[in-house]
């Protein structure tokens, strides 16, 4: 009987991923930054940012399902989260859900890896789609970090929204968040070189 061999998965180029996931934020901050430029009102300038990264998102998943036929879990999550929770900002004109987003999305991850811990699973190697072949240790140690990681980015936007102006939030959002997340990853190599399952990443390097 002929076993057929299941191709491996497609994975996007990383400029191309980091520009789908980057895009969309870069849109909500020019939107709010160059809004009044355009005859909107400052007060209202948010929801008009709003309204371009509700598209923008919405864009972006779909260049990413049109290139692979597939959605990454954590896009798709936080697509859904901006589309629940703009849509609510614009239709009852009240800017805190959208403030409240990344609080949400960095919540709901940080649960459940640290709740898939509780169960001996690492589930972390599922939202990276398995990118990396690392050891069952290695999983459970860095699921773990990540999800204090994302835990400490709800409360630090928690913090920023409540206490400063809306375009200090909307620049921390953009120029904070994002290079805090990248710094963690690449602080994590380390980690992930010391773990790494030498067997599966050579027949993957093959």
């Amino acid at each position: 009987m002929k076993v057929e061999s299941v191709p491996p998965r497609r994975h996007l180029p990383p400029l191309l991923k980091l520009a789908l996931e980057v895009g969309p934020l870069t849109v909500f901050f020019l939107g709010n930054a160059y809004a009044e430029r355009f005859g909107v009102a400052a007060e209202s300038k948010l929801f008009v940012a709003t309204g371009v990264f509700i598209v923008a998102t919405m864009l972006a998943l779909a260049v990413h399902f049109a290139l692979l036929r597939r959605l990454p879990i954590m896009p798709l999550v936080s697509g859904v989260v901006v589309l629940v929770f703009g849509g609510l900002t614009l239709a009852l004109q009240d800017k805190t859900f959208i403030m409240m987003k990344p609080t949400i999305v960095n919540t709901l991850f940080g649960l459940v890896l640290l709740g898939g811990l509780a169960f001996n699973k690492s589930l972390l190697s599922v939202v990276l789609d398995s990118m990396f072949a690392l050891t069952d240790v290695g999983w459970r140690k860095l699921t773990f970090r990540w999800g204090l990681f994302f835990l400490a980015l709800a409360v630090v936007n928690e913090v920023v929204w409540r206490t400063q102006t809306e375009d200090f939030w909307v620049s921390f959002k953009v120029f904070g968040i994002m290079p805090l997340t990248v710094a963690f990853a690449l602080a994590q190599t380390p980690l992930l070189l010391r773990y790494e399952r030498k067997d599966e990443a050579e027949a993957k390097a093959g």
